[in-house]
């Protein structure tokens, strides 16, 4: 007997196509339609073909922003994964501190991010913020407008103040599914913390560890709003993340062409780096697979 096939059911996710298409497919080809011309105004297009992207991947400028992106994604993703699972650890298991811990951790995740970036402004001005007042007190001459060195640390230290709490979230989550039998064995052959740790508590971690190194990972190679309202990607050029310059060629200079070339490679490169990184991390259980196929 043959199953009766009802095409009618495609009417049920047409929604879905619609809306994907104008949310996301039909923004980018009209990116990609831009990264192949140049216009001078008057809505006079020219065709200009791989220009932009050859101008684009031998541009100076174009490295060092991604050098800079790269570089603060992976000092944020050293400080924060293990910080936030140190945190997880730390948290309590029972009782009404259980509550407390949770919405303390999800406040800095509720701040906007422009609020965020003026909060650290504020709070790293030498003259009444707090932070630059004490540090300039203490005689180590804090300055994060005219120090490189002082403004990398005072975004890293905001994007870790409003971030960790994420990865300690998720980190939370994982603990709190390891079964009670676990560690009941573990107590009974013994196990050090440490062991119970690498053995049992980090292994059944490793899943939301993936999606949190993913979800930071993207965030901060895409971080925009919080470095430029507190720095404005100074002084000189020195925090101006990929983001910020593709603004700056965007809206600044209003060259269309570029800005449409850097936001393919843009979303290029998140897109490959995202692969690389789930791929390396599951590449234990892709192995076992293939082991007991």
């Amino acid at each position: 007997m043959e199953k009766p096939f009802n095409n009618r059911a495609w009417f049920l996710v047409l929604p879905v196509f619609v809306l994907v298409a104008f949310s996301a497919i039909l923004p980018l080809m009209t990116v990609v339609n831009y990264s192949v011309q140049d216009t001078f105004g008057n809505n006079q297009f020219f065709w200009a073909g791989t220009d932009w992207y050859v101008q684009l991947l031998a541009s100076e400028r174009f490295h060092q922003a991604l050098g800079r992106q790269l570089m603060f994604s992976a000092i944020v993703l050293l400080i924060q994964i293990p910080l936030g699972v140190l945190i997880a650890l730390c948290m309590p298991r029972q009782g009404w501190a259980v509550s407390l811990s949770l919405v303390l951790m999800a406040l800095p995740l509720l701040i906007p991010w422009n609020v965020v970036g003026t909060i650290w402004q504020v709070f790293g001005r030498g003259d009444i913020g707090l932070l630059g007042y004490t540090l300039n007190a203490l005689g180590f001459n804090y300055n994060y407008v005219n120090n490189v060195g002082d403004a990398w640390m005072t975004i890293i230290v905001m994007d870790v103040w409003h971030w960790t709490s994420l990865v300690a979230l998720l980190a939370y989550a994982g603990l709190r599914s390891i079964p009670e039998a676990y560690y009941q064995a573990a107590r009974i052959d013994g196990a050090s913390r440490w062991s119970v740790f690498r053995l049992i508590q980090l292994p059944k971690m490793k899943h939301v560890l993936i999606i949190a190194v993913l979800l930071r990972f993207m965030d901060s190679f895409m971080i925009y709003t919080e470095p430029f309202v507190l720095t404005g990607g100074g002084p000189g050029n020195s925090t101006t993340f990929l983001s910020i310059d593709l603004v700056k060629l965007a809206l600044g200079q209003f060259d269309l062409g570029p800005a449409a070339a850097m936001s393919i490679v843009y979303f290029l490169v998140i897109l490959l780096l995202s692969w690389v990184f789930y791929t390396v991390m599951t590449q234990d259980e892709m192995g076992k697979k293939e082991g007991t196929a």
